[in-house]
């Protein structure tokens, strides 16, 4: 990415129908750190994350609970939001696509697409998946039915609006030809295919009739917005756009360099669907969208009724909040998917930290704290190792990751080597040397944790500032 003043990164909308879960949290989690670590590096950043609150889905699961749609997406709205806490992230705005200025921006954003005759109304038949909240083809559906929620689409005869997506075929092979603007790149080369292969207008309305939980579409009082069309526009209402009197979107979206990250299965949506709709309304493309992979427990896709789902607040109260960032980052591979199970994550959690990171620590400043005169001198700030920048610029978190831990080995492994603490008894000047050497490596391990585990970056500087054994960073598991 090249250097502009401000950097925009947003994760998708987690549609609010069910807890989180720990596909939603990878994604938060990676954005987190993007945005941790440009701060870092010095760029002005603005990290968006929400909720998407409308749509027939909602409307059924709000009205089988006895309760209004507003208190229903109120509740599971809190749920996403108290991650923040949960997993100690940085976002800048929390969007629910139920706020007032929200809706104003998707009304907008219509009116804008209406105006560039983009959008028009037909009668229409066609298969309605409820769990997608979109309209299939044959060649979506596998024996007949949706293969991400194994039902059978419902048939659907309405006059609803369309817009033009058929109008940016041109547009989308020259946008999707730019290799920068999807990660990883075979992502980029299967948007670019479905676009070659000819586009069809979308469906962006439903009737109020038939489902009246959205929002209004502008002179159309019968008709709500499709919420794939209303949810996209959050991001950039949440830059105040349109009337942007800040100039939070002019600083950022207009003149910055924006970062989407979202799920393998957000493709059509994200860099088709949207990138039209921003053309249309005569604005800039998103710059980049880093597409992640699912994940997947004991070989099988997360599914309540099999009770293989892994809820992130478990993982925090079983490992805490940092060494629940550090598994999704380094045992998740960025873009594939990746299997993970509780016993994976009890092996990786005592291997790693437990043994690895923590116990490296405690040795370090327990030798410091009893063999050294008092703190060292605090490491200049120096530039950051190539292979870690590279691996992050790259959204490698898995790498990052990995020249970390690989040099907890190497003080590991140097501890073992010179064993400063018998060495003590026979040339303490050569053994202060050693310890005072290995407490300013593991400052340095301490830095580049920030973006990682950002407790255990603050944990580790402060005890090497104070010479002192910190208290245990990660607990041993109970059997």
């Amino acid at each position: 990415m090249s250097e502009k003043k401000g950097r925009y990164i947003t994760t998708t909308l987690p549609y609010v129908n069910a807890d989180p879960h720990i596909g939603f949290a990878l994604e938060i989690i990676q954005a987190d750190t993007l945005a941790r670590y440009w701060r870092l590096m010095g760029h002005e950043v603005f990290f968006n994350t929400g909720t998407d609150e409308h749509g027939q889905k909602i409307a059924e699961k709000a009205d089988a609970a006895g309760q209004s749609r507003q208190a229903y997406v109120d509740h599971y709205a809190e749920q996403f939001d108290r991650l923040k806490t949960a997993l100690n992230l940085s976002y800048d705005n929390f969007i629910r696509t139920t706020n007032e200025n929200h809706k104003a921006a998707a009304q907008e954003m219509w009116r804008r697409c209406d105006a560039a005759g983009d959008i028009y109304k037909k009668q229409y038949k066609g298969l309605y998946c409820v769990g997608c909240e979109s309209f299939k083809i044959e060649s979506d559906l596998v024996d007949g039915t949706c293969p991400e929620h194994n039902t059978t689409p419902e048939e659907i005869e309405e006059e609803n609006y369309f817009f033009k997506l058929s109008n940016y075929q041109a547009y989308l092979e020259e946008y999707l030809s730019k290799e920068e603007v999807i990660v990883p790149e075979w992502r980029r080369q299967e948007a670019l295919t479905f676009v070659k292969d000819g586009l069809e207008d979308f469906s962006i309305s439903r009737r109020k009739d038939r489902m009246d939980w959205g929002i209004p579409v502008p002179g159309d009082d019968e008709h709500v917005m499709y919420v794939w069309f209303d949810a996209l526009t959050n991001y950039i209402s949440t830059l105040g756009w349109p009337e942007d009197t800040a100039s939070t979107f002019a600083t950022y979206w207009q003149d910055g360099e924006t970062l989407q990250c979202a799920g393998k299965d957000q493709v059509r949506f994200q860099s088709i669907m949207w990138q039209a709709m921003l053309k249309s309304a005569g604005l800039p493309a998103t710059d980049q969208v880093f597409y992640h992979g699912f994940i997947n427990s004991g070989g099988q896709k997360m599914s309540k009724s099999i009770g293989n789902v892994i809820s992130p607040y478990e993982m925090v109260e079983r490992y805490g909040t940092d060494a629940t960032r550090y598994l999704l980052l380094r045992h998740v591979h960025p873009v594939d998917d990746s299997d993970v199970t509780w016993e994976k994550m009890d092996e990786w959690y005592t291997a790693n930290l437990v043994n690895g990171l923590g116990n490296l620590t405690a040795r370090i400043m327990k030798m410091a704290e009893t063999h050294l005169d008092g703190p060292i001198e605090k490491p200049t700030v120096a530039q950051f190792p190539e292979e870690y920048l590279t691996a992050l610029n790259t959204y490698n978190f898995q790498a990052a990751c990995d020249y970390v831990w690989g040099e907890v080995q190497r003080l590991d492994e140097l501890v073992t080597e010179t064993e400063p603490f018998k060495l003590v008894k026979e040339d303490k000047p050569a053994a202060q040397k050693i310890i005072t050497e290995l407490v300013h490596d593991l400052y340095l391990i301490g830095r580049l944790l920030y973006p990682i585990m950002p407790e255990a970056n603050v944990a580790i500087k402060e005890a090497v500032l104070a010479n002192q054994k910190p208290t245990n960073l990660f607990n041993r598991l109970e059997q």
